[in-house]
């Protein structure tokens, strides 16, 4: 996801404010919970017009940082976990393809199981 200098800055981030103590799997698990929440209130109630609008505007900046936050957390609870988030990626294709078969899942959006 992030490249190898971008994650050493994030985690020296981390480290430079002894903030590894307070980022357990639990505890970073629900902070990309409430950063993916506060990305999905930028768009909540807008039309996909009022979207395309907004992101060509000066309040694009908060989309990005509410993605970066999503980003960094995930970030830090890979590299506690030892994740391999590539590999992890990979696999849940693998699964996600043998769910959703071109042939039955090309252009709609119902779930493998309906």
């Amino acid at each position: 996801m992030l490249n190898d200098e971008v994650l050493a800055t994030v985690l020296e981030f981390r480290r430079k404010r002894n903030w590894e103590q307070f980022h357990k799997p639990k505890e970073l698990a629900a902070a990309i919970a409430v950063e993916a929440s506060e990305l999905l209130e930028v768009f909540q109630w807008k039309t996909h017009e009022e979207v395309a609008r907004l992101l060509e505007s000066p309040s694009r900046e908060r989309v990005e940082d509410e993605i970066a936050d999503v980003v960094m957390l995930l970030s830090y609870l890979c590299h506690d976990l030892g994740l391999d988030v590539n590999a992890a990626v990979r696999s849940k294709l693998k699964k996600n393809e043998a769910k959703y078969p071109v042939e039955k899942s090309y252009g709609n959006a119902r779930k493998y199981d309906e």
